[in-house]
């Protein structure tokens, strides 16, 4: 099997990044398996760019000298807000030429500028999801995922999500094996499947401003199977149930209960990954019996947790 040609499009303002993670990971597939990418940057002129946070990078190639790439990568940063319209005409005829097109957080703008996301399904950073989908109705923009593939088409949620997209490129390519190897070698706890969710429970909710609410979700958090009842709560924050419960749901953004719900999901989902039986996943987060677990599991995520361990688990 002939080297896959990996070109990462660069431009001033572009998030280095986005430009490096993927690089390592194809890099990293390179020293696992001798002759598998060849790995190239690209600038319209060939010129210098200056990253968003002031690194200079010299580019490999003038990208109007390349032959189409196995892969092309498009990564985000500040650079996206307003597309060079020289990169945007590069990519309306380069893509469609290209095996495979990526993008890295906001590098959908420029894709979707480019045409190249009309009628797909795509993602972005969280921030920008919903500006992506105001400028570019014709692209179906999911919020949620890590990254979205829609045929040869692929598009990642911020910054580090670039990496799993490549993780994920280079399982499809060479086996989920040589995949771990370069997320353990990164030091990547787990290797994200596209299908996660970009906020864990706690980055979605608010932090509450109150030094014992603020301990109440670290007790939370590091305590699943706990007694995570109201009342044993709110003795730990030193109020009555009533005025924990209302100000539990006023400064975190939802009521302790369902809150407690989320957490002990989204940890019970991390065990499965992790390789956990059912059965010990379901006692180490606070369900009691795997039975209880699987009745969340289908009414939130609409799966069973022995399926999602066989979907997602990375053992």
């Amino acid at each position: 099997m002939a080297a896959q040609r990996v070109l990462v499009v660069l431009f001033d303002g572009v998030q280095s990044l986005d430009v490096t993670g993927p690089v390592e990971v194809f890099a990293g597939a390179e020293t696992a398996r001798p002759g598998s990418y060849t790995i190239h940057t690209g600038s319209i002129s060939g010129a210098m760019v200056r990253t968003s946070s002031g690194l200079r990078l010299h580019p490999d190639v003038d990208l109007a000298g390349t032959d189409p790439p196995d892969l092309l990568i498009v990564p985000g940063g500040a650079g996206t807000r307003t597309g060079d319209p020289r990169l945007v005409d590069w990519l309306r005829t380069a893509g469609p030429a290209a095996g495979r097109v990526a993008s890295v957080c906001t590098g959908a703008f420029l894709l979707a500028e480019a045409g190249l996301l009309d009628g797909r399904r795509a993602t972005t950073h969280w921030q920008y999801t919903h500006s992506l989908a105001r400028r570019f109705p014709q692209v179906a923009v999911d919020t949620e995922p890590i990254f979205v593939r829609d045929g040869d088409v692929w598009t990642s949620a911020g910054v580090t999500a670039g990496i799993d997209l490549s993780l994920a490129v280079v399982e499809e390519d060479h086996g989920r094996d040589v995949a771990l190897e370069i997320a353990r070698h990164l030091v990547m706890f787990v290797r994200r499947p596209g299908g996660q969710r970009q906020f864990s429970a706690q980055l979605e909710a608010q932090v509450a401003s109150r030094d014992p609410l603020r301990e109440v979700q670290r007790h939370i958090a590091e305590h699943p199977s706990g007694d995570l009842s109201v009342d044993a709560l709110a003795r730990l924050a030193n109020l009555s149930p009533r005025q924990f419960s209302r100000a539990f749901a006023a400064e975190v953004g939802t009521p302790p209960g369902r809150y407690v719900d989320r957490v002990r999901l989204e940890t019970a989902r991390r065990h499965l990954e992790d390789g956990a039986f059912v059965e010990d996943a379901a006692r180490a987060c606070g369900y009691g019996t795997s039975e209880a677990m699987r009745r969340a599991f289908i009414r939130t995520l609409g799966v069973t947790p022995t399926d999602y361990k066989e979907r997602f688990s990375c053992k």
